[in-house]
């Protein structure tokens, strides 16, 4: 007995090891780019690193004093949340048409989904600008970035949600329609209610996606329709590379995507034990 309990004692404490590490591996980037942005630009090239240092904040005083920050994170809002909510409306009702009806081409379509988030962004920029600019005249502008952020999450949020939506009994919608409820009714008031952990998750993926894309969003924009991530370009220039501006300007766009997932978090954990379903 004793034997078992030191082997359990030590499985526990190799269990925590590996969390501490893991941890460790995933904070460390995050940590180097806020300790970087509270450093004077002598300390972030000196030959010693600087693990103890009196931090300061010129950086962010840099960045804010910028004449148009305003306008580049109200672009990114915009452009995050717009294409957020368009995505997961589109998104949810062409799963559920996967899922629920019978119709010819639709496991192509489904399977066609998957494929097509497979694509880099890198490879859609060069057709993506000459289209935008040529055919509809989108270029450097929002509705332009926010059409191509639909289109590229789409297809994760259709895949992702049909296994949400296949776990939704059917009887609860026939019981729905009995008790008098429309299609739509029945859609949202009975099926997006029970997937709200997968609706919760799509959202993240698709904010964060949106939030901290660059290279669609720097051949896309001009400087009024820049978005957060852009305006790191502007600190690297041909005669000087401002590390310190670049990791504070990265550092204020780890914030809201932090926040976002910090909510659907916790909305996806009430989804999962409030609004679970027993087949």
């Amino acid at each position: 007995m004793a034997k078992r309990r030191k082997n359990s004692d030590l499985g526990l404490i190799g269990y925590y090891a590996l969390l501490i590490a893991l941890s460790l591996v995933c904070l460390g980037p995050i940590l180097l780019m806020l300790t970087t942005s509270l450093q004077l630009k002598t300390q972030i090239f000196d030959d010693k690193a600087h693990f103890l240092f009196m931090p300061t904040v010129s950086n962010y005083v840099a960045v804010f004093e910028q004449e148009h920050l305003a306008r580049y994170l109200t672009n990114s809002l915009m452009v995050g949340l717009i294409s957020t909510a368009v995505t997961l409306v589109v998104g949810c009702m062409a799963a559920y048409a996967l899922v629920r009806f019978r119709f010819m081409g639709r496991d192509t379509v489904s399977v066609a989904t998957l494929l097509l988030r497979m694509v880099p962004p890198a490879v859609l920029v060069v057709p993506v600008f000459m289209i935008w600019t040529y055919d509809f005249d989108l270029s450097n502008t929002l509705s332009g970035v926010i059409l191509v952020y639909i289109a590229l999450n789409l297809p994760f949020v259709v895949w992702i949600l049909q296994s949400f939506i296949e776990q939704v009994p059917n009887q609860l919608e026939e019981a729905a329609r009995m008790d008098g409820a429309n299609p739509l009714q029945t859609f949202f008031l009975v099926v997006l209610p029970v997937i709200r952990p997968g609706l919760a998750a799509a959202a993240i993926f698709t904010f964060r996606i949106a939030w901290n894309e660059f290279i669609l969003a720097l051949v896309l924009t001009n400087r009024f329709t820049r978005t957060m991530p852009v305006m790191v370009s502007l600190y690297i220039t041909e005669h000087n590379i401002e590390w310190g501006q670049i990791m504070a300007v990265g550092t204020l766009i780890a914030i809201p995507p932090l926040i976002f997932t910090f909510i659907a978090s916790k909305q996806i954990i009430t989804g999962l034990t409030a609004g679970a379903v027993k087949g």
